[in-house]
């Protein structure tokens, strides 16, 4: 659909994007281009997007970042896509993830779908005004889940254990959709209550985000 592509930013999702781009056989960065990406960060966009010519079409890939930071053109969608991402792999980082695709018009919805199945992403239809929110849920999934694997980590080291030996256990949760399990599953305040006594005696900075997360899972 859009054959020539001007990827802007070679960041972590910008080097993953134009490396699966150029494996799809489409060109890029080469000539007058009938898409520009932006892949910058996301308080530069506004100012990078007002650099590039009004006329062909412009998209980020920013998850809160809104529609009117594309101004003044008005050919424009975004691509969000929805992964975390690190210079140390490829393009194959965006096989199967999902991706929010938000726009003006149906065309510039039917361009942004288009560009997410051909980078290997999975589209669906994202309302401009409610990205916050969205990009708040993806926050919490992902950023909150390095914070949670850090905090086990002091625990096992602290007690003795291999913090590695948590990553299968992480995995299994996901592999089984969520499935709650453990002592708040079955009700069992009592084994709650020593983990709280344990953390204030040897990790107290530990016990605050214990004792609200443990709200936060009570059935």
């Amino acid at each position: 659909m859009l054959q020539s592509i001007r990827v802007v930013g070679r960041g972590r999702v910008g080097s993953a994007v134009a490396a699966r781009l150029r494996e799809r056989g489409l060109l890029v960065d080469s000539g007058e281009a009938a898409l520009v990406l932006l892949c910058v960060p996301d308080a530069a966009i506004r100012e990078v997007a007002r650099g590039v010519p009004v006329g062909p079409w412009i998209a980020h890939v920013s998850g809160a970042t809104a529609l009117p930071a594309l101004d003044p053109h008005t050919r424009r969608f975004t691509v969000h896509p929805l992964q975390t991402f690190t210079r140390d792999r490829g393009p194959e980082q965006l096989d199967d993830a999902w991706a929010a695709v938000a726009a003006d018009t149906g065309e510039g919805q039917a361009h942004g779908r288009w560009l997410a199945t051909t980078l290997g992403l999975r589209p669906f239809d994202l309302a401009d005004e409610r990205r916050v929110l969205y990009h708040c849920g993806a926050a919490i999934a992902s950023n909150y889940l390095v914070t949670l694997y850090r905090a086990a980590a002091q625990a096992f080291e602290q007690a003795g254990a291999p913090p590695e030996a948590l990553l299968p256990l992480m995995r299994r949760t996901i592999d089984n959709h969520f499935e709650l399990t453990g002592p708040i599953s079955r009700g069992d305040w009592t084994t709650v209550d020593a983990h709280l006594a344990a953390l204030r005696a040897e990790l107290p900075d530990l016990e605050p985000m214990y004792r609200v997360l443990a709200e936060a899972t009570r059935p």
